[in-house]
């Protein structure tokens, strides 16, 4: 099999990566592809294929299976996003005790609280117009997920710089430098909520919580579940919240629908999700051995992806995929992955979305794009989809 170029697709890649996901998509499934930088991996555009390689044992998340250490988890210590069973379902029980559906509905109040102080922040600018990420769908989800674990409302525009810069660089600063400057502050927080003893947030919860054996997270598993929890915590719900408004003004009629009738909300949301979802493609994989995906072979170590949002446009799965359709059944979509590695934080970014979105909405009876804003930033790379800015006015 060639090796594709994504390079040669150019900035509309960034933009519109849709009828490139598309073009692949008829030649196949699964494909072997190489990044401007030269960097090679196997990228599964096709649903099933998608579905069935986020499940696949022999499709791995330690880097170690090849000998190799990421710097974070160097670093910071091991995440749930690169470790596999044992190690995996040990941490994500310890996480789950705490990180629960009773926790995240207990949150409804408050989140809806946030989200009515930021959008009559935002009705009190006399020109009527925002930056509706900066504005409203960064502080949302940054100010939810801190509160949540108990991050101090100073240290969080450091956090911000951190997070950006990991997710989709942009300063040119080396990933080890952000990295420990992270961890060092990650450390100073859990010592501190040590010796502050008992507290009502999730972090504090997490340093308590024990498993009935007596198993309990090290210093190296906390930090780096902070870590994890913070970042994907909220980058994740700004694009989800920014790239919805996004495809909903771009489709007057189902902004008209959802307008007329909130009971559409749930799924707006979920049609977002799958339409243009905030992660664009999984975080990788590795082929423990040879490895068939969709028919085809990818040889052992070789990394693999799976694109979340070529598989969610998949017309085998969903019809009329490039529709946009807040009344499609959206059940199956691999927005949050899939498996055992399926986002824990799903139901927290759900509730911020419906919140977020209709509460924009009720506030802002002729929210709109603003028509004389530059051209959009598009986040750099493929793990994150959205814009870096979203100019409104109302």
């Amino acid at each position: 099999m060639s090796v594709i170029d994504l390079g040669e697709y150019g900035a509309d890649f960034t933009a519109n990566p849709y009828p490139y996901y598309a073009k692949l998509r008829e030649s196949g499934p699964v494909h072997h592809v190489r990044m401007p930088d030269g960097w090679e991996f196997w990228l599964v555009v096709g649903h099933e294929e998608g579905r069935a390689a986020l499940t696949d044992p022999r499709l791995v998340k330690s880097p170690s299976v090849i000998g190799v250490t990421p710097v974070d988890e160097e670093v910071i210590g091991p995440n749930l996003l690169a470790v596999d069973p044992p190690d995996h379902t040990r941490l994500r029980k310890l996480v789950a005790r705490e990180f629960t559906a009773r926790r995240v509905e207990a949150l409804r109040p408050r989140v809806q609280e946030l989200a009515d102080e930021l959008v009559e922040a935002m009705a009190s600018e006399p020109a009527g117009r925002a930056d509706l990420v900066d504005a409203f769908a960064f502080p949302l989800p940054i100010t939810v997920i801190c509160e949540l674990l108990g991050v101090p409302a100073a240290d969080r525009d450091a956090f911000r710089r951190w997070s950006n810069e990991l997710v989709a660089p942009a300063s040119g600063t080396p990933e080890r430098e952000i990295v420990e400057g992270f961890g060092a502050y990650l450390s100073e927080l859990i010592e501190d909520k040590r010796a502050a003893g008992p507290a009502d947030d999730l972090l504090s919860a997490l340093i308590a919580t024990r498993d009935e054996d007596g198993d309990r997270l090290s210093l190296p598993e906390l930090r780096a579940m902070a870590y994890v929890l913070l970042i994907a915590g909220h980058e994740t719900t700004v694009n989800l919240i920014s790239n919805t408004m996004r495809a909903l003004f771009a489709h007057p009629d189902q902004l008209a629908d959802l307008r007329a009738d909130f009971g559409l909300i749930d799924g707006a949301v979920e049609e977002g999700l799958r339409y243009d979802g905030p992660v664009e493609t999984s975080t990788f994989r590795i082929a423990k051995e040879a490895t068939a995906v969709g028919g085809t072979e990818i040889p052992a170590h070789a990394p693999v992806f799976v694109s979340l949002a070529g598989a969610d446009r998949d017309p085998a799965r969903f019809p009329a995929p490039d529709r946009f359709d807040i009344r499609r059944e959206p059940r199956g979509h691999l927005a949050f992955g899939h498996g055992l590695h399926y986002c824990l934080g799903a139901p927290l970014a759900r509730l911020e979305g419906a919140i977020a979105i209709r509460t924009l909405l009720e506030r802002f009876p002729r929210l709109e794009l603003d028509p004389e804003a530059a051209p959009w930033e598009w986040m750099p790379g493929l793990l994150i989809r959205g814009v870096r800015r979203l100019p409104v006015r109302w």
